[in-house]
């Protein structure tokens, strides 16, 4: 899997520990509803990409006794949605545990990428784009506060 940065240990993006896995595309669709187009993985869009083995991650993750769930992350995990359910497919083979997908789009707008990850158990997605200046608020599904009243998350499966 292509990536831009793994976090083996992150505390912020779920309300359970997870592994962080920052996917590598982005097609900036923020900026269709932000006229100041400000990024805020700006920095991250800069970084290197990395090649890493799916089944190599899979095992950090099982050896780690710490991590208890799965973030797929911006830049735009359905970008590289078959990268991620390919992913998927051999993590379930070894664990359930929560996988959580931040997308910058709308449900309407990825049914069928949707469809394909409704296959699997524990499927959280937290959907709409980044706007900046909003007031942000607290989202239950995945316990941790999101920039703006548009975004939103869901368990799909």
């Amino acid at each position: 899997m292509l990536l831009k940065n793994i976090i083996e240990e992150d505390f912020v993006n779920y309300k359970k520990p997870c592994m962080f896995l920052a996917t590598c595309y982005c097609d900036w669709k923020c900026c269709i509803d932000d006229d100041t187009c400000h990024c805020q993985n700006s920095d991250l869009a800069l970084m290197e990409n990395i090649e890493e083995d799916d089944d190599a991650l899979i095992e950090r993750y099982l050896k780690n006794s710490i991590s208890e769930s799965i973030v797929f992350a911006g830049l735009e995990p359905i970008l590289q949605i078959d990268e991620v359910l390919s992913f998927i497919k051999k993590f379930r083979l070894k664990s359930n545990d929560d996988i959580v997908i931040y997308t910058g789009y709308y449900e309407d707008e990825i049914k069928e990428e949707l469809e394909a990850l409704k296959q699997y158990p524990n499927i959280i997605v937290k959907f709409g784009r980044y706007k900046s200046g909003q007031a942000s608020h607290f989202d239950e599904a995945i316990g941790v506060s999101l920039v703006n009243k548009e975004q939103y998350a869901k368990k799909i499966s």
